[in-house]
């Protein structure tokens, strides 16, 4: 993170404010090949300082990490073992993917679940040392069909991230395994972007971008976040599904997951 970036965040923070905060945005999905198609919708997302779950859910009773509610922070949801923290389990993959242990705050990006359900197409774990500066992202993707898990570890220099590599789980019946991956970021301050591309064979094929403002978390917001989208995990897995039948009736090709996985081993 530059020293301006440095400033900004220590300028917005008041004292005693949490790092926690609320998101509200857009999520836009962009196909560009074969054939173009693009849709938009609204999202909140929580970013949750992993050190700070206890005092945000306490601000309301409709939150918890510890016991069901209308939307709760689940342990078993997120990498690493039940019974391991989940920085700790954070810092180790860190620690065996680039022989780094990032040793200050690991705030978490995600969905949550709601009203029992659970939708996550992906969840960004950022890794800071300990002078608030960012060194690691850990992306967290998770494939709505076939429900498999993959962790890719990116590394940060700066308040604006870019990062390449390979694709290495099959994510949607519409796209193949023979993809690069473009990542472009920014720091979590008052906005927060993710703007990813998929690329083959030296031509963008699909891109994704995440848009999002911060709420500072009280109990208020946490109550409107779930009146303004009480059905967040059926809105998003709606979409993901609505949009891959129009995929299939625009007759995009097909890529089988068990022809890729076999192909893959």
């Amino acid at each position: 993170m530059d020293s301006h970036g440095i400033d900004n965040l220590a300028h917005d923070r008041k004292p005693g404010m949490l790092h926690s905060g609320i998101y509200e945005g857009l999520v836009r999905h962009r196909r560009i090949l074969p054939k173009p198609h693009e849709f938009t919708y609204q999202v909140f997302m929580m970013y949750l300082d992993l050190a700070e779950l206890q005092q945000v859910f306490e601000l309301s009773p409709l939150w918890s990490a510890d016991s069901p509610a209308l939307a709760r922070f689940r342990r078993s949801d997120f990498l690493g073992p039940e019974d391991q923290p989940l920085d700790e389990a954070v810092r180790d993959l860190v620690m065996r993917e680039t022989g780094e242990r990032p040793l200050g705050p690991i705030r978490l990006l995600s969905n949550l679940r709601y009203f029992g359900f659970l939708i996550n197409p992906i969840s960004c774990y950022y890794c800071f040392d300990q002078q608030e500066q960012l060194r690691y992202i850990v992306a967290e993707v998770t494939s709505t069909p076939w429900r498999e898990r993959v962790h890719y570890v990116i590394p940060c220099d700066s308040s604006h991230q870019s990062h390449r590599f390979a694709k290495r789980m099959h994510v949607s019946p519409f796209m193949p395994m023979d993809m690069t991956y473009h990542w472009r970021s920014r720091t979590p301050r008052r906005s927060l972007s993710i703007h990813l591309q998929n690329w083959r064979n030296g031509k963008e094929a699909f891109n994704a971008t995440v848009a999002l403002r911060r709420v500072e978390i009280s109990s208020s917001s946490l109550r409107d976040s779930l009146l303004r989208y009480p059905f967040m995990t059926l809105k998003v897995v709606s979409a993901i599904y609505w949009q891959a039948l129009k995929l299939f009736f625009k007759r995009m090709p097909l890529f089988r997951h068990s022809e890729l996985i076999s192909n893959k081993h």
